[in-house]
């Protein structure tokens, strides 16, 4: 294995011509010869870089369309030929096989061609063929041949080739494993949208792929190591720009991406306060700034540190009231200048500008890690309507009433198991989450909304008159009657307990009303 492999002669064919014509000119000023293909020979051309076709070079026109004009023998024999074996020279030698010592090749654009809506004829004649096997054949023989295949690579070999003529193996080697994970990464998005086309949520075999964002810090606690993968264009915390603030770490984007989610569901101005995964503070209101105030109320002392989203454009109002406490991070689809100028004061918060926000209702995957494994299931898509509830109580909700309901239960979709929301006006006035029974989430979220109304200087607590939801169904009345005694007038909850009756007669006891969803969030 020879450290340093002169570049004499090199293929180009690339789709992203990024870059292209600075590398064909750096290779050509060292006399290296380009072979290219199509469009990217005619960019060559055009810019007065010499250039051969491969068809020229091979003798054999492309054909079918252009399906078929690299998978020849003079090309692959040429990639694959080992240069340390007097039998593999003699062979190159006999059928006139020049060596090709550089592959650069980036794929058809097939992801972003599904990304924009394309017909199956024209995402199929999207999937490369020739591309991924020259890559492959590059990479399997990076002992003599250097294989690119983003144009991100370009600048560090060629500060190498300038330096040497040529690469190092290690240059090789790493360029190597990433051109199969490139192509497996391609591969992968093929298989699941063909998987897509048929109906098949969950195909036999599920391959992941990601692109390395960042490596963090560490991870949930210093001594784990993380690192930040893209895998989509949903937006997000994947297609943030971060435009102030200290690195994130896992528990940031992990936090962040929770409360985005989650404000995405509201349709008026509204605000989301999360800690540790879970919303503490959760408001919808006429402008963000009277959000914001709501939401803080609902758990002034969990806000503390805690991460904002919004899901209108950051105003100055509301930054400088944000501005009034330590928080980690903001996440907005947009800021207004004079906002980033208040948020600017503070030089450790992270803000995090999105340019949109997710739709609650597209579908995907959701994944988690097992031992020896991993669990698949689509997202939680599902959403109430006003249409779909059943009352199942002698009083009806009153229409404020029902309002409150659909806002409480879109926010318990967000809150870990068990779940339990008081709310009243579009805001929420307490959160129980993550409790082992439903009666102490009930009664925490009620103890909550009374140390909120506490540090708000009221008289009783915010849970008074407040409806209350929850995300699965009670098992029991007594979690129902922790919920009246904080004063919750209506209820919204799945149903479906051999309890419902025990239930529904404590709530018709109470006279308050309930509703039915039919859908459980269980958020483990």
């Amino acid at each position: 294995m020879t450290d340093i492999i002169k570049i004499r002669r090199a293929l180009i064919s690339v789709s992203d011509k990024s870059g292209l014509v600075d590398l064909a000119r750096a290779l050509a000023a060292k006399d290296v010869e380009i072979l290219s293909t199509g469009g990217s020979a005619r960019a060559l051309r055009e810019a007065g870089i010499p250039v051969t076709e491969v068809a020229d070079h091979t003798g054999f026109p492309e054909i079918l369309d252009g399906r078929v004009k690299t998978l020849v023998p003079q090309i692959h024999g040429g990639i694959l030929g080992r240069r340390d074996l007097p039998a593999h020279v003699a062979q190159m030698e006999k059928h006139q096989i020049a060596p090709i010592d550089l592959v650069a090749v980036n794929l058809y654009p097939f992801e972003a061609t599904v990304a924009a809506g394309a017909s199956y004829d024209e995402c199929v004649e999207n999937i490369d063929i020739g591309g991924p096997a020259m890559i492959r054949a590059a990479a399997k023989n990076h002992d003599f041949v250097t294989v690119l295949t983003e144009a991100a690579q370009y600048e560090a070999v060629l500060a190498e080739f300038n330096e040497h003529g040529g690469t190092r193996i290690a240059t090789r080697q790493r360029l190597a494993g990433e051109a199969y994970a490139r192509t497996a990464a391609y591969d992968s998005a093929i298989s699941m949208w063909f998987a897509a086309q048929r109906g098949h949520a969950f195909p036999d075999r599920v391959t992941l792929s990601g692109q390395l964002r960042q490596t963090l810090r560490y991870g949930e606690n210093p001594h784990q190591e993380a690192a930040f993968y893209t895998t989509a264009s949903r937006v997000g915390v994947a297609t943030a720009t971060q435009v102030q603030g200290k690195e994130l770490s896992y528990n940031n984007l992990n936090d962040t991406d929770a409360a985005f989610e989650c404000v995405a569901e509201f349709d008026a101005p509204t605000v989301v306060i999360v800690k540790h995964a879970n919303p503490c503070g959760v408001a919808s209101a006429e402008t963000l700034s009277e959000a914001w105030d709501l939401a803080l109320r609902c758990d002034p002392v969990s806000a503390f540190g805690g991460i904002i989203a919004t899901n209108r454009t950051l105003d100055e109002a509301t930054a400088e009231k944000i501005a009034g406490i330590f928080s980690e991070v903001i996440i907005a689809p947009e800021v207004t200048d004079a906002a980033r100028a208040v948020l600017a004061r503070k030089k450790n918060l992270r803000l995090l500008i999105t340019g949109g926000l997710p739709d609650p209702a597209e579908p995907g995957l959701s994944i988690r890690t097992v031992s020896g494994g991993f669990l698949a299931q689509t997202r939680d898509a599902g959403r109430v309507s006003a249409g779909t509830l059943k009352v199942v109580t002698r009083r009806a909700p009153t229409e404020t009433e029902l309002a409150d309901l659909i806002f409480a239960f879109r926010v318990c979709k967000h809150v870990k198991s068990n779940a339990i929301i008081y709310a009243h006006a579009g805001a929420t006035t307490g959160i129980g989450a993550g409790q082992m029974s439903r009666v102490d989430s009930a009664r925490i979220a009620a103890w909550k909304g009374a140390e909120a109304a506490k540090a708000a200087g009221l008289d009783t607590p915010l849970t008074e008159g407040s409806v209350v939801a929850s995300d699965a169904f009670f098992p029991f009345a007594d979690g129902l009657e922790a919920a009246i005694a904080a004063g919750a007038t209506a209820v919204i909850q799945p149903g479906g307990s051999m309890r419902d009756a025990e239930v529904i007669a404590a709530a018709d006891a109470a006279g308050i009303a309930m509703v039915f969803t039919g859908m459980r969030h269980f958020r483990h």
